[in-house]
Formats: C-alpha cells, sequence, structure tokens
C-alpha cells in the first residue's frame, strides 16, 4: 500500500484526467481535540466519491453533500431538488465545529475545531508532475496562491509542517515511507503485513532459500541478495527503517552497520538484552564501532505489551517504529529491555519473544 497522500494525489488525478470535477481538501488548522492532523488531505469528486480523511467522517459526509451531485444531507436527509455542485474560482476557507452544537453535529470532540482549505479542480498537469515525483522518491512542496488558485512546485530537502500564512498555503508532500526486514521468517510475515496496511513499501531481504521458499505476503518485495548490499543499494533516507530479524550475526551484523551510517529514522534488531549486549560487543570488538556511534541502534526493539507469539512481538515492533516516525517518546518503563529489567533476571530468555504476560 502506498501512503495516503500518494492515494489522495494519484486518485484526483485520475478523476481530473477523466475530465471530471474535483476538490482536494487539506487541513490547515486546529483547536483543542481533533480526529485527524494538520495537513492531513481528502478529494472529493463530483459524484460524491471520497478518497483520505479529514474527520473521523461527518465533515467528510457534509462536503459531500455541499459540492457533490450525491443529494443527500448529513444523516440521511433526501435533498430533494437542490444541485450541489464543485464551484468554479480560488480556494475557499471552512470552519467546522465553532459551536457546542456543530462540534456535536459534525462528530468533533468537546471543543474541537478544524479549518480546510478547498481547492477546486485541481490543475491537471501540475497533479501528474506532482504524483511522478513522489512516486520517484522525492520530497516535493506544493505551494498554493490562496488569492488565485495558482499552484507552483518546489524541491523540497526535508520534510515540513504545512504553513499557511494567509497568503500561500504550503504542504509538503514526501514519498512513501519504506521499511527493511531482513529475514523472511514468520514474525517478518506479520510485521510486514502491518507494515504494509500502516502505509510503508516493504522490501525483505534473505539469501536463505529454505526461509524464502515460504514466503506468502503479496504486495513485498523480496530479494535474495546479500542483507549488506541491498542496505548500501536501498538509499535510505529519513523516511526509511531497518529491522534485522534473522538472529544471525553473518547476515544482520554487516546490514545494521551499513545502515547505522544513513539517514534512516529507525534501525533496530531482534534479539533479548543478553543477545543484543553481545551483538553490540562485537560491533566494537570486530569493526571498530563505539557506544556513541551504536547509540542509535534499538535493541531489544519493540515496547513492552507482554509479547509471546509472533503476531503479538510484531505489534509491539511496529508500535515503537511508528512512534519513532511520529516523534513520539517512550517512556523508559514502555522499552522491553527497561521492562524486562524489572520483572525478570538478567539471565532470563534469550529471545524477546519468550516475554511474560503482562
Amino acid at each position: 500500500m502506498e501512503n495516503l497522500d500518494l492515494t489522495v494525489l494519484r486518485t484526483l488525478l485520475d478523476w481530473r484526467r477523466q475530465g471530471r470535477r474535483a476538490l482536494l481538501a487539506t487541513v490547515v488548522r486546529t483547536w483543542g481535540s481533533s480526529p485527524r492532523p494538520v495537513g492531513s488531505t481528502m478529494a472529493l469528486c463530483e459524484d460524491g466519491a471520497v478518497v483520505g480523511s479529514v474527520s473521523g467522517g461527518c465533515i467528510e459526509d457534509d462536503l459531500i453533500y455541499r459540492y457533490s451531485r450525491a443529494h443527500t444531507a448529513p444523516g440521511g436527509a433526501a435533498a430533494a431538488g437542490v444541485t450541489h455542485d464543485i464551484p468554479h474560482g480560488p480556494p475557499q476557507r471552512v470552519k467546522y465545529g465553532v459551536s457546542a452544537d456543530e462540534a456535536h453535529r459534525f462528530g468533533l470532540p468537546c471543543g474541537g475545531t478544524l479549518e480546510l482549505v478547498l481547492e477546486f479542480d485541481p490543475d491537471t498537469t501540475l497533479l501528474a508532475t506532482l504524483v511522478d515525483e513522489l512516486a520517484r522518491g522525492h520530497l516535493v512542496e506544493r505551494a498554493t496562491d490562496l488569492t488565485t488558485g495558482q499552484v507552483s512546485l518546489h524541491a523540497a530537502l526535508a520534510p515540513a509542517p504545512l504553513l499557511d500564512d494567509g497568503q500561500t498555503l504550503r504542504n509538503t508532500f514526501g514519498p512513501e515511507y519504506r521499511m527493511l526486514l531482513i529475514g523472511a521468517g514468520q514474525l517478518t510475515e506479520y510485521l510486514a503485513t502491518m507494515a504494509l496496511f500502516s502505509g510503508f513499501a516493504v522490501t525483505v531481504c534473505d539469501p536463505r532459500e529454505e526461509h524464502r521458499g515460504g514466503w506468502n505476503v503479496p504486495g513485498v518485495t523480496l530479494t535474495s541478495d546479500m542483507p549488506d548490499d541491498v542496505v548500501r543499494d536501498f538509499g535510505l533516507d529519513r523516511r526509511s527503517c531497518v529491522i534485522a530479524l534473522t538472529h544471525d550475526p553473518k547476515l544482520d551484523d554487516l546490514a545494521l552497520l551499513e545502515a547505522l551510517g544513513s539517514d534512516a529514522f529507525y534501525v533496530g534488531a531482534i534479539g533479548s538484552r543478553r543477545n543484543n549486549e553481545a551483538r553490540r560487543a562485537r560491533l566494537i570488538e570486530h569493526f571498530g564501532q563505539t557506544e556513541a556511534s551504536l547509540a542509535p541502534l534499538r535493541g531489544p526493539i519493540g515496547i513492552f505489551i507482554g509479547s509471546k507469539t509472533p503476531p503479538e512481538i510484531a505489534v509491539s515492533v511496529m508500535a515503537e517504529v511508528l512512534a519513532v516516525k511520529n516523534g513520539v517518546p517512550l517512556p523508559r518503563d514502555m522499552q522491553v529491555g527497561s521492562a524486562k529489567d524489572a520483572i525478570e533476571p538478567a539471565s532470563g530468555p534469550v529471545c524477546s519473544a519468550a516475554l511474560p504476560p503482562q
């Protein structure tokens, strides 16, 4: 699965190429609680089709009612004889949840308010350029003049938050987040599946034929090359993560070293505290690493939820990856190694899969 922004833009492009009228809605401001963060997008076609999200669903329903030919008011009431077409002209601002009644009507949390910018019939050529650049893995800033609706595209060097200064709306779109998994075992299947539905493009690397033979997760790129070569050729950036899952130093260690020298936002390896301590000692003794150079290496990986089975461990690891991706600091007592220190001796099980229940 590609990330949601790219899905929205690609679908919007398809509608416009078909000659259909459509709008692009962007969340530009929120107050209090809100269902979707600033920068979230959705596209609405003239026939009422929607892709993406700006709320929990009620605001989407209202936009469909206001700006499409699907003549059903929120709550299911018919709007007989009413033609609600997508307007022409420059972008418009729409605000929801200003009053308590509106907050209740549109399903916003208590005190929640959000503001949208609606762009009507975005230019097909510029949309095609944007989608193509994102598909190539480039970061792109899309700048919209809020007075005229004119759009310009600019290369971006780093991800940036949405900026709305009242005159220009600047939203930086990035390529898919990518996850490289080393090892094609059962745990990898669960983690790859979760990463796919979380919007990551997933690559699995395993040179061992006996492990690759049973691989059965569609949508994943599977390679038999040596992991360190794959990491080197992967072009790791700030939207990439690398996780070693084989327990085999011959496969994991060199790949992790390559990943630690990159911009990857997450680099980790499965294993118990004891195995991770042994890995660090190996990398220091044989590969000239230091405690400082190994600081970004995560292990034991995951957050502590008492994981005991492969799917539970995958949930634990995916949760940590998403927390790091989203810039959420994890308390020490949620980290697997720290939590296990508190409840079992250091000579406990050798694999983080053998966690006691909570």
